[in-house]
């Protein structure tokens, strides 16, 4: 179930590369007009490309480049989207850090960036869509598998994630009457950049060992529920976290 988005307008968080901008591209394929949101100034060249291939495919896209953590950024994302586009229907938010490292050695101020960017900015995200989101809209956080197994060193990553679920469904509840639903998707691990600076060799070999294949996901696997998620269909979908990880057996030690 994957309905045109013609007319709808998305934000993507992160969305200069990895899997923010395959999500890009296949929004814009439905039809959607998108805002590509990058973090770090490195990445202008990176969001220019995408908003270049986005408009190839016949629609509207523009860039927008904010630290995230900080509210006010946030907010002039949300307002710059509305005023260049006159209304904003979906958000997909692919931002995230991840610490790989026992509590013991996680240092507070890789707790605090953790919470900042894995927690804070969907928080505050979704409170700009309280107001801001056209009736109807979609709202769907990134998460991790490891919210939902054992798994020594990643407390940080997990435990920053977490929180996102819950904020899901509470939000859900409280703006499911206009017609908006509020969903989590839980990938395993994926062959992106994001994962192999988090990782090595020994433990990607690891990663891949939980798996049903024997092998780590594609992020393109993830598109596809994405797509279902943000689709003008799937109203009844909401306050759920769908995991998209192989069958990575759990308790992982």
């Amino acid at each position: 179930m994957t309905g045109s988005q013609k007319g709808k307008v998305a934000i993507v968080t992160g969305g200069s590369a990895n899997i923010g901008r395959l999500f890009c591209r296949s929004l814009a394929a439905d039809g959607a007009s998108i805002v590509v949101h990058y973090n770090s100034a490195r990445r202008a060249q990176e969001a220019a490309e995408v908003v270049a291939e986005l408009k190839a495919l016949g629609v509207d896209a523009m860039s927008f480049q904010g630290d995230l953590t900080h509210n006010a950024n946030i907010t002039a994302l949300v307002d710059a989207t509305i005023q260049h586009f006159g209304h904003w229907d979906i958000l997909v938010n692919t931002s995230g850090l991840i610490v790989r490292k026992p509590l013991a050695e996680t240092t507070e101020e890789e707790y605090d960036n953790s919470f900042a960017i894995n927690a804070k900015i969907p928080f505050f995200l979704m409170k700009e869509a309280f107001g801001k989101m056209a009736d109807n809209g979609r709202l769907i956080n990134i998460v991790t598998t490891q919210v939902a197994v054992t798994a020594a060193t990643y407390s940080a990553y997990a435990g920053s994630k977490a929180p996102v679920e819950h904020f899901t469904k509470a939000f859900a509840k409280e703006i499911g009457h206009r017609g908006i639903t509020v969903n989590c998707i839980a990938p395993g691990p994926q062959k992106t950049s994001f994962l192999f600076g988090a990782e090595t060799d020994e433990t990607l070999a690891w990663l891949k060992s939980q798996t049903i294949s024997g092998d780590l996901g594609d992020p393109e696997d993830v598109v596809p529920v994405m797509r279902f998620l943000a689709a003008p269909e799937t109203r009844w979908v909401t306050a759920q976290t769908v995991y998209v990880n192989g069958g990575m057996i759990s308790p992982i030690n």
